[in-house]
């Protein structure tokens, strides 16, 4: 990942980036503890990055989720030195349309 503090920048590769895709099952996952609903993960649509105490990610995903595919943005706090991660953010913003 890249270590520019400031902005928030476009995560570049992300696509096949395996943090993202972590950091993407890691937000379904705790969504799914705390609604008690069926998603499952299908991609990372886009994911940006801000440099802090930390990386906060802002990662937009498609997910299947009663039957249909519907993009959610999600917003992670990641601090890899202390083990920590917390899902600051998660809201569907739509259905996707084919």
């Amino acid at each position: 990942m890249a270590t520019m503090a400031g902005g928030i920048h476009e995560v570049k590769g992300f696509q096949n980036n395996v943090e993202i895709d972590e950091l993407a099952h890691f937000v379904i996952n705790e969504h799914k503890k705390k609604q008690n609903k069926v998603v499952v993960f299908e991609k990372v649509v886009n994911a940006k990055e801000h440099v802090v105490a930390g990386t906060i990610y802002y990662i937009t995903l498609e997910v299947g989720e009663d039957c249909k595919k519907k993009i959610y943005e999600a917003k992670v706090w990641e601090k890899p030195w202390m083990n920590f991660k917390e899902v600051l953010e998660f809201k569907s913003v739509g259905v996707k349309q084919d």
